[in-house]
């Protein structure tokens, strides 16, 4: 008797080891399945207005006179991208990555930039009225260059341009 209660018991340790070893064993992480991808593309002139591209990768994209309007661009990446007179009129770009963009002559109306890192990148002739970018990281002298001609307030998150660009 005393034979099968030992047996039983571990049974019974073996098997609760073995159901917190598959609980507790991390799972493998997988690419998202619909990552949208327009990397070392030609998207000139293109049209995105109102577009879900949330995660979207746009890496070294040829992105002039490309409609961006409404688009949702939270947490993409726009790295080496050349978006002269593009349309981001109100596109949110909320945690985005725009690192080395030319943005000069873009429409960066009422857009948001929270939290965005905007390294290394122009806005010559860019039209900035009532774009947020609070806690945007902005190279110092862009932001010298942006203060001279903030104005406005985003409709969506009810800040200044002047302010979130912490302008004197």
């Amino acid at each position: 008797m005393k034979k099968i209660l030992l047996r039983l018991f571990s049974l019974i340790v073996i098997l609760i080891l073995a159901w917190l070893w598959v609980m507790i064993n991390p799972k493998p992480a997988f690419a998202q399945v619909n990552t949208i991808n327009y990397s070392n593309i030609n998207l000139e002139n293109h049209d995105f207005k109102g577009a879900d591209l949330a995660g979207g990768t746009f890496v070294a994209a040829e992105m002039r006179g490309a409609n961006f309007q409404k688009a949702n661009l939270t947490n993409a990446i726009l790295t080496k991208g050349v978006l002269l007179k593009a349309n981001l009129e109100g596109a949110n770009l909320t945690g985005a990555l725009v690192d080395r963009v030319t943005l000069d002559g873009a429409n960066l109306k009422n857009a948001i930039f929270t939290e965005a890192t905007l390294t290394r990148s122009r806005f010559y002739d860019a039209d900035i009225s009532g774009a947020d970018f609070t806690d945007a990281l902005i190279d110092r002298y862009q932001v010298s260059l942006l203060c001279e001609k903030a104005d406005g307030t985003n409709p969506v998150t009810g800040v200044s341009t002047r302010d979130s660009l912490g302008c004197r």
